[in-house]
């Protein structure tokens, strides 16, 4: 990344719901920020969205662009167009400085109507999320592990390991010796003596 660089666009469709639930998550209740009958009692059109959403959006864009791993030391914006539902804001940025892993990118957000916000955001990239080319946030993928041997059994061949399975005695089971033992046979009872015949 050098001083100069362009980033992409992003595009980001201006909801009604983004505007509602930016402000929520950012403990912002005004009532132009989600009530519309009010807003426009105000002297607005319709809600629009906060500073605080706008300042994620900007992180958001910057991050996006940088990596996972890229940090935010400073954004500094100001706001100039309202965001209000049914438009989009596409931001834009381009590098202005580059000090070792730490870059200052200026950015635009425009909308239907003008800038809605023009900043600078200060990031910093690791060292280790450096690309060969010494590019911010382009990382080289990690380095393939190397192969483990195989392990004695893995390398015997299918015909050994059949062979000796075949080769091998069978031998009987043990009893688990949950088995009752067979009881032995009663011995036969003797044939009683037939009775001597009566004398006539």
């Amino acid at each position: 990344m050098n001083a100069g660089d362009e980033m992409p666009p992003l595009e980001i469709p201006i909801t009604r719901t983004l505007i509602v639930a930016g402000a929520l998550a950012s403990r912002d209740y005004q009532d132009v920020h989600h009530d519309a009958e009010l807003a426009r009692q105000k002297g607005s059109p319709d809600i629009f969205m906060n500073i605080l959403t706008t300042n994620g959006l900007v992180g958001r864009y910057i991050t996006d662009h940088f990596g996972p791993t890229a940090v935010l030391r400073k954004v500094a914006i100001r706001l100039g167009a309202p965001n209000y539902p049914g438009d989009t804001m596409v931001l834009t940025g381009r590098v202005e400085e580059v000090d070792g892993d730490t870059a200052t990118v200026r950015v635009v957000g425009a909308n239907g109507i003008g800038k809605h916000v023009t900043g600078t955001v200060t990031v910093t990239v690791p060292p280790g999320s450096l690309g060969a080319s010494g590019s911010l946030g382009s990382a080289e993928p990690p380095p393939e592990p190397p192969e483990l041997p195989e392990s004695p059994e893995a390398q015997r061949s299918p015909e050994t390991t059949r062979s000796a399975t075949e080769s091998a005695p069978t031998t009987p089971a043990p009893a688990t010796g949950t088995e009752a033992p067979e009881a032995p046979e009663a011995p036969e009872a003797p044939e009683a003596p037939e009775a001597p015949e009566d004398p006539a």
